[in-house]
């Protein structure tokens, strides 16, 4: 591409390289080694959520090495930096977990800051673990010059005595260890045969879900988002991110003319064909925000609720991402959705071209079972499912894929925190039939809304997964199963239904019709909230509290600020 094309008039960067005034800034650039060819090209920021918490960014900082050569080889001038990630897996269990949400908006917000602080003209960013990909995806859309978004890959799956094993394997163990039915030897060695390489965790849990958006979405180069971590090929998807990066600045393609209100309903179709995570329901209202569209949990449920389940993923499925990716990858899943009339074709991706011109050419693999025709799915209905009731006026959101009963009814057992669950279940203080309700866990309650994997893997390792049922007004790991509830709304630090109900109080569950009630009458629950008293988080300052005070409901996707809707400024057209 010929660098002549590019108008810096028009570009961000020229507040920084263009003019007699901007001296001292170039000064800067080229004690960098920056050529003066190289300083009065666009300049591309590449952002990386590279750190050493986890498999799931170490190779991060690698790719986003290939993503400047191919910037540098279309005549741009690459600029990388860094920004933070909390991996759910550490966080998991412990006072650790209300970090999570946070970062993703840390995540964002860093990312907006570099971008502006440094007039940037467009952005790659690197993402790995589940938090990052929304906060990478949400900073696109908010700053709106051209971006293109890379996944870091899945890591490989593990194998414990020949059988192949997933680190939800591992948090389930821990449940079978507590009763006597996995010996301290062999959680030992599974622990340490469960993750043998880089990458996110290998099923469809948050991180690859949110990569299979990241297709459906458009910001993402076809089959990108499928390749595990160590593939080589992740370094030629790398490079080609970063010479179409050019292309897209060239012809001025930017993230919102391709995140419409049409993506985000392909983004939750892709969600619930291939029985992703809950979180999708919080993640996809928050990059809408971004955009200053109105797409809340009720309208992904509704997306989810008429989409069928066809990936025979885990952890409701038999298969992990890499085996998706062999078979014929995230543009496998999209083709038979398309044809099958799921999917909006028309929409723009960043390859320049429509959903339905990227997989024009894509031909159906009959060779695989990993993904179904969508004509003949799993089962007919999404594997993610939205609920409604006086138990959620303002909707909750339960994973079906692999769920035998979508029914439920029980008595409540009723824990204001994580912790005491987790404890009443280690020590098997709770009864089959129960319906185990976890509450003050929500976005400004807990603050954080934290993730409950370590709850209920334990009550699956203890064989009791589908003999009771949970409820939070937190959230869900992508690896949960079993008939488990989260982003019960309004949450119980507000005054919620959730934090009124009492032990014994009957609830009931139905996934089919997509309820979720409580057995007692408006005026009982008017009757308590009176006597409802708002509960002290103990966070008195900090990142934690500070993101307590700003957030939103969870209905809206946990957001912590207004949004493109009352945005008077677009850094793209500074």
């Amino acid at each position: 591409m010929d660098a002549k094309v590019f108008d810096k008039t028009k570009l961000p960067s020229r507040h920084v390289t263009e003019g007699p005034a901007r001296a001292p800034h170039r000064s800067y650039l080229y004690a960098m080694g920056l050529t003066k060819e190289q300083i009065h090209q666009p300049l591309v920021g590449v952002a990386s959520c590279w750190n050493e918490a986890a498999p799931c960014n170490i190779s991060l900082m690698r790719q986003a090495q290939a993503v400047k050569k191919g910037v540098s080889a279309a005549n741009g001038t690459p600029r990388e930096f860094c920004t933070i990630t909390v991996t759910d897996g550490i966080a998991m269990g412990h006072e650790g977990m209300k970090a999570s949400l946070a970062s993703r908006e840390v995540i964002a917000d860093s990312v907006e800051l570099t971008i502006r602080g440094h007039s940037y003209d467009a952005l790659v960013g690197l993402a790995g673990c589940d938090k990052s990909l929304p906060g990478m995806m949400m900073a696109m859309v908010r700053l709106n010059v051209p971006s293109i978004f890379i996944y870091g890959g899945s890591i490989l799956p593990g194998s414990f005595r020949g059988q192949p094993v997933t680190v939800q394997d591992l948090f389930e163990a821990v449940g079978k260890h507590s009763v006597g039915d996995m010996s301290a030897d062999d959680l030992d060695e599974l622990e340490q045969v469960a993750c043998p390489s880089a990458g996110a965790c290998g099923a469809q849990f948050t991180a690859n879900t949110m990569a299979t958006v990241s297709e459906a979405i458009g910001l993402a180069l076809p089959y990108s988002a499928g390749a595990p971590a160590p593939y080589e090929i992740r370094d030629r998807f790398c490079m080609a991110a970063g010479e179409q990066i050019m292309e897209l600045i060239a012809r001025n393609i930017r993230p919102r003319d391709i995140v419409t209100r049409k993506a985000l309903e392909n983004a939750a179709t892709v969600v619930a064909a291939s029985g992703g995570s809950t979180n999708a329901g919080l993640h996809l209202p928050a990059i809408a925000h971004e955009c200053g569209i109105e797409f809340d949990l009720f309208d992904v449920a509704e997306i989810m609720r008429r989409t069928p389940y066809i990936a025979d993923l885990k952890p409701g499925g038999r298969y992990v991402a890499k085996d998706m990716f062999e078979v014929g990858g995230i543009p496998l899943l999209m083709k038979t959705l398309l044809d099958h009339g799921f999917l909006h074709g028309d929409c723009l991706t960043v390859t320049g071209r429509t959903i339905a011109e990227n997989l024009a050419s894509v031909k159906w693999n009959p060779h695989q079972d990993v993904v179904r025709p969508a004509n003949d799915p799993i089962t007919a209905t999404g594997g993610v499912v939205g609920l409604r009731g006086n138990l959620a006026p303002d909707g909750a959101i339960v994973k079906v894929a692999g769920l035998k009963n979508q029914h439920f009814s029980g008595p409540a057992r009723c824990f204001d925190g994580e912790e005491a669950c987790f404890e009443a279940v280690s020590s098997r203080a709770y009864e089959e039939g129960e319906v185990l309700v976890i509450r003050y866990e929500g976005p400004k309650g807990g603050p954080g809304m934290r993730e409950m994997l370590s709850t209920t893997a334990a009550l699956y390792g203890q064989g009791m997964g589908d003999k009771v049922a949970l409820i939070t007004d937190g959230r869900f790991s992508g690896a949960t199963r079993g008939f488990c509830i989260g982003h019960v709304g309004p949450e119980a630090a507000v005054g919620g239904p959730i934090g009124l109900i009492r032990d014994g109080d009957i609830i009931t569950i139905d996934a089919v019709e997509g309820t979720i009630e409580v057995a007692l009458s408006d005026e009982e629950l008017e009757a308590r909230r009176q006597d409802w008293k708002p509960r002290d988080h103990g966070f008195g300052s900090g990142a934690i509290w500070k993101f307590g005070q700003g957030v939103g409901p969870a209905r809206f996707g946990a957001v912590t600020h207004p949004g493109a809707k009352f945005e008077r400024r677009a850094y793209a057209d500074v």
